[in-house]
């Protein structure tokens, strides 16, 4: 196994280079096996060690067992001791995620000041085909069906540093094959006694699955590592047939990516291309399943919106355009159910507000104050932009401000004719966001009244039966507020 290993090395170009790799070395059974491999290289090493404080004094154990070898081996050692349960609750992440963030951000911090030219981490063949069904379970892509590489970029460190490699030179070593080391060189490590219970997801594929799968195929683990390999150089053909799609289908507008549906269509593989395409903005796959469903149906899909945590998606006619949310003014630019029934009240997110009085209202992530004033308070009738004024004795309180509705239309101010605010929102150059977004004034005083005959489109234009006239004893003030920054 030692000759392998040194193999391994040497194909990760270790043997040539000088500088110290860092070892992440749990205590258990093949990190210490790891370890001893490498100090058998006489290879430089340093070796760190994270204390998560969940098993008590097992924790502790397993950290006296890293540093005393350590220590015998003459490496420098680092630990970190995590508060993981603390930090879990408070990124509402489970406990297995939270130590994986703690570690691996400790590793690469540890390699980027201290100068270690690579981190190196344990995981074998068994880990890479538990992963391969972990994913496959929580559904996943080609990708996901590569496995881990042995060689790559560690986990959070390209946000602004150099990235720091990985290395995982025991991969293509089973599980067996690491016991049967640790064993004939009397190597001393720690059982973690969680990894024989099935409470965490990877140990119920170890324990409740793999079994099933190797007495199908003695031979399972190596198997499925040669299919990982052939998946890999599947995804590297899926990438190149991708990019030679994407690449003159989609165009960059200022905050805007914007995919053409036309060129979209006209690839064979269009569908496989339209998942890439949202699964890069985080777009889960109920909603790459719902937009394919329409294309294929040929049903319009122009209208339509899809939302991830990060970016929202709107379809046109011809185009899927792709915005990160915080970047259209409002919160998101887009209609979010709720409803705000008086000022001060609202989270931003709303679809609808009644109007009752004077104050700070709020509406699909919008803010605005009304105000009500005597006419003679104007030297002039000319405001700013974002600012309308309404005869108080035609509009009247309560009214409503909602999202704009297809089919609203009204009587622009100084216009004699009706005119469809869609129609206003193409004078105006609104672009799609714009448009979900757009808010209306509606009059709510006479029960007859058609319901898209709107008083205003907030910030830009009144009906011109709301103008302000000689006979006006006392104005409402509607001023759009700048838009908070989104955190």
């Amino acid at each position: 196994m030692y000759h392998e290993f040194s193999n391994i090395l040497g194909r990760m170009g270790l043997w040539r280079e000088s500088g110290t790799v860092l070892l992440a070395v749990s205590g258990g059974i093949d990190s210490m096996c790891m370890a001893d491999l490498f100090r058998r290289t006489g290879l430089p090493f340093a070796v760190a060690h994270c204390n998560f404080h969940l098993r008590g004094g097992d924790s502790d154990a397993d950290e006296a067992l890293v540093r005393t070898w350590a220590e015998s081996a003459g490496a420098e050692y680092r630990k970190a001791d995590f508060d993981t349960e603390t930090f879990a609750a408070e990124h509402d992440v489970s406990i297995e995620m939270a130590a994986r963030e703690l570690r691996y951000r400790w590793f690469v911090e540890l390699c980027r000041t201290c100068g270690y030219t690579a981190l190196c981490v344990a995981h074998n063949a068994n880990d890479n085909a538990e992963t391969l069904f972990l994913n496959i379970v929580r559904g996943t892509g080609i990708k996901g069906l590569s496995g881990m590489s042995a060689d790559t970029a560690a986990p959070y460190s390209d946000d602004g540093g150099r990235k720091v490699r990985l290395l995982r030179p025991l991969l293509s070593f089973t599980r067996k094959q690491i016991e049967g080391y640790v064993r004939s060189h009397s190597i001393s490590y720690r059982e973690d006694r969680t990894n024989a219970g099935t409470d965490y997801r990877r140990n119920k594929i170890r324990h409740l699955v793999f079994p099933v799968l190797e007495q199908m195929n003695p031979s399972f683990v190596k198997t499925v590592s040669d299919e990982m390999r052939y998946f890999a150089q599947a995804e590297a053909v899926a990438d190149s047939c991708y990019r030679a799609v994407i690449g003159p289908a989609v165009e960059v507008r200022e905050n805007d990516t914007v995919l053409s549906l036309g060129r979209l269509m006209a690839s064979e593989h269009w569908e496989y291309v339209l998942y890439r395409f949202m699964d890069g903005f985080g777009f889960n796959r109920g909603a790459v399943n719902a937009l394919s469903g329409l294309l294929k149906s040929e049903r319009t899909v122009s209208g339509k919106r899809f939302e991830s945590p990060d970016f929202i998606l709107l379809a046109t006619n011809d185009s899927l355009i792709v915005r990160k949310r915080g970047l259209s003014g409002r919160k998101d630019g887009v209609p979010v159910p709720g409803n705000t029934a008086g000022p001060d009240t609202g989270t931003g997110n709303d679809i609808f507000t009644v109007v009752r009085g004077e104050g700070v209202y709020h509406c699909n992530g919008a803010s605005f104050s009304v105000t009500l004033k005597p006419v003679s308070a104007f030297g002039s009738l000319k405001q700013p932009s974002g600012t309308l004024l309404f005869d108080a004795a035609v509009l009247g309180f309560p009214f409503v401000c909602r999202v704009w509705r297809s089919g609203d239309w009204f009587v622009p101010f100084g216009m004699r004719g009706r005119k469809k605010v869609s129609d206003f929102f193409t004078d105006l150059k609104y672009d799609v966001f714009r448009k979900a977004g757009a808010l209306m004034i509606v009059d709510t005083s006479d029960p007859a009244r058609d319901e898209h005959h709107i008083a205003a489109v907030l910030g830009e234009r009144i009906d011109d039966r709301y103008k302000v006239t000689s006979r006006t004893a006392s104005v409402i003030v509607i001023e759009v507020l700048p838009a908070q920054p989104t955190l």
